[in-house]
């Protein structure tokens, strides 16, 4: 036991630590422990000196974690998650049934609304709190129990659980191409209005990078528009306004009510696209578990409708019937 104690780091630097190393930055880490950016940088260089390692590159008033840092945050993330989920245990947990989900805002919208009647429907005991941003999780300061966001997009050491597929392809109004023959050459899709996402930092495929992978190196100079939001850009194309590159699960209800096309045929399939994270320090709840067991069945039914040509419909049917 002695030996056990001295191996340890000292205590008072670890929660710094696992904050910073989860957020990727001592400013919301100190904003959280309502602590001074200074106190948190002082504790996590304690830490350092005491490890033996560099945990963190300070660059540019930018921290990042280094290998070994991200390896150590994973083990004191863990740890802490252990400890507070006996803790919980021994006092009981009153909102048990209550899981907060946080979602890309344009995901919830578009695509995870329409879907949780049916997670309502077979646990009808479960209350979801649906919080949403266009920001990643690190820069979410509440509470969440489960996420869902693009993969790629700063997590932090939050736990990422699974991946779901999804494809990326050009979207317009129908209205924006009345009269025109459809679907388009790639050369003639190069001389419509294309709308843009410029997102901060860059963590989202852009009309060039998919232009590339269609085998295209060039954007013309023909008339454009940017947007800083996903959920404004696919309003713009709704209107009328250009072509957009669409997200698969974002687009398809759009697509299936009329209010989009598709104007070319070519498409980028993106096998990773979608991660599910748990908050690290969450504890295991059923209704944690049984939000994420219904995320991973209704994502994996849309990959068979993808395969199949199936609609989502038709194959939550069929499932159903499975059941009986």
């Amino acid at each position: 036991m002695d030996n056990f104690i001295k191996s340890l780091p000292p205590l008072a630097t670890l929660r710094p630590f696992e904050a910073a190393a989860r957020l990727e930055s001592f400013s919301r880490a100190a904003d959280e422990l309502h602590l001074t950016q200074a106190a948190i940088s002082r504790q996590i260089r304690a830490l350092e000196e005491d490890l033996g390692v560099i945990l963190f590159e300070r660059r540019n008033r930018s921290v990042f974690l280094t290998r070994e840092g991200r390896e150590f945050g994973r083990t004191v993330s863990q740890a802490l998650e252990s400890i507070a989920t006996g803790a919980q245990a021994l006092r009981g947990d009153p909102d048990d049934k209550c899981v907060v989900l946080f979602c890309q805002l344009c995901e919830a919208f578009y695509w995870l609304m329409p879907q949780l009647a049916d997670f309502n429907r077979r646990y009808p005991e479960i209350e979801i709190q649906l919080a949403t941003s266009t920001r990643p999780i690190t820069e979410f300061s509440g509470s969440f129990d489960i996420a869902l966001q693009t993969n790629g997009r700063p997590s932090g050491s939050h736990r990422l659980v699974f991946t779901a597929e999804d494809e990326i392809f050009p979207v317009c109004s129908p209205a924006y191409l009345k009269g025109v023959t459809t679907p388009l050459s790639l050369n003639a899709l190069l001389n419509q209005r294309l709308l843009h996402h410029h997102a901060e930092p860059a963590d989202w495929l852009e009309w060039d990078d998919w232009l590339r992978a269609m085998g295209h190196f060039e954007l013309s100079s023909a008339e454009s528009a940017v947007f800083d939001s996903y959920p404004l850009l696919l309003q713009a194309a709704v209107a009328g306004h250009g072509i957009a590159l669409g997200w698969r699960r974002t687009t398809q209800r759009l697509i299936e009510n009329g209010e989009l096309i598709r104007p070319v045929t070519e498409s980028l399939p993106q096998h990773d696209a979608i991660a599910l994270y748990t908050r690290q320090g969450a504890p295991q709840r059923p209704g944690s578990e049984a939000l994420l067991g219904w995320l991973r069945e209704v994502l994996g039914e849309e990959q068979i409708a993808e395969a199949t040509g199936l609609a989502l419909g038709e194959v939550a049917k069929l499932r159903t019937e499975g059941q009986r």
